[in-house]
């Protein structure tokens, strides 16, 4: 079995491995460069084989998904290979190569001592460096923007400035999910395509938000239409899952109920969620939980972002929907992100409210009319 072939020739595969990067590290050292890497990767991929042949059907064949636990946790450590490579000095195709040489030393190895590699573990152990290569590509995809960004962010308009920043952290995931995809060692259909698709719909609805703080600024009237909530959530939480990475927090989004529905324009009301998951992303302190949440109350959808900022100062609550306004060390932007999703909520005729949990963090919280356009 697979997992056993690496777990009695691990040595010998991270050796091997050493031995690639070596050949081609340009001068870098190599010392104990791999400890977020090549190791522990391999130990994850004997656990992750072990625990799928020990829950195979009786009649055989293994289980068709990777245990979300373990994509989860191969994607984390991955993040932090890819965040050593970059401070090394390594570029990305250094990054997705580490991962390629652990298929190409496990492959070799087994031809020479002619051990059979099945069908089913080979399936997984492509999943593994998929999740693998999405992982550290993202992460050194967002510490390079934050790099090259510090050389010229001053010299951008305030305004336009933030816009983009978040465009460049998206494109430039992007670009490097594509070299990982060209370099031939993962497909589209995986994680890394993924993390492409996410960045793609990112760049869109990020593009989409700005118009419609354009068209909230210009006092343009709404185009309101019914829609089902649980397909609009979906999308901004799609656009948004990449944003918890840079910030290392958790992104939680609730369950909604398919029979709720909105009478909105989608862009206003895109563009206020929107505002108001980047601010809790922004302020919430690291390794704690960004949650979405929507339910009805009363007749009124409510829409909830909670965070982890800690809470707000005494007296801060009242003031902090006003244009200009900023909480926290943070100062990027002109603090209008919170204002402006006060006016595109009520353009949908609806309510922006905000409350302090002390000592924990705050619920922004978006009360909006149920299915039909509001009685007049």
């Amino acid at each position: 079995m697979l997992h056993e072939f690496i777990k009695t020739n691990r040595t010998v595969l991270i050796d091997e491995c050493c031995a690639m990067v070596a050949s081609r590290s340009e001068g870098q050292s190599t010392d104990d460069g791999l400890a977020h890497g090549i190791p522990i990767f391999l130990d994850q991929l004997i656990e992750t084989l072990a625990l799928e042949k020990a829950s195979e059907p009786e009649g055989g064949g293994a289980q068709a998904d990777l245990p979300r636990a373990y994509a989860s946790e191969i994607g984390s450590m991955a993040a932090l290979h890819g965040r050593d490579l970059l401070e090394r000095g390594f570029t990305l195709e250094q990054v997705v190569r580490d991962y390629g040489d652990v298929c190409q030393a496990v492959t070799n190895l087994a031809y020479q001592e002619g051990a059979s590699i099945g069908v089913d573990e080979f399936r997984t152990f492509n999943r593994c460096l998929d999740n693998a290569i999405a992982g550290a590509v993202t992460e050194y995809a967002y510490r390079q923007a934050a790099i090259t960004t510090e050389d010229g962010f001053e010299a951008l308009n305030s305004r336009l400035g933030p816009l983009a920043h978040e465009l460049r952290n998206y494109l430039h995931i992007a670009s490097y999910a594509i070299k990982a995809i060209k370099a031939g060692n993962v497909g589209m259909s995986g994680a890394t395509g993924a993390v492409l698709d996410r960045s793609l719909i990112g760049m869109r609805n990020l593009i989409d938000r700005s118009l419609a703080e354009v068209r909230v600024t210009a006092g343009l009237p709404p185009r309101l239409k019914d829609v089902r909530l649980a397909d609009f959530l979906g999308e901004i939480a799609a656009s948004s899952s990449l944003d918890p990475l840079a910030r290392e927090c958790k992104f939680v989004v609730t369950p909604v109920s398919e029979d709720i529905r909105v009478h909105v324009d989608t862009e206003m009301l895109a563009a206020a969620v929107g505002n108001l998951l980047q601010n809790a992303f922004k302020f919430t302190k690291r390794h704690t939980e960004v949650r979405l949440h929507a339910h009805v109350e009363g007749g009124r959808v409510l829409i909830d972002v909670e965070d982890h900022c800690g809470g707000l100062a005494t007296g801060s609550t009242e003031k902090l929907l006003l244009p200009f306004v900023q909480s926290g060390d943070d100062r990027s932007g002109l603090g209008l992100g919170l204002g402006i999703c006060r006016r595109s909520v009520e353009a949908n005729n609806g309510e922006l409210r905000v409350r302090d949990v002390p000592g924990a963090g705050c619920v922004f919280t978006i009360d909006l009319p149920g299915k039909g356009p509001p009685s007049r």
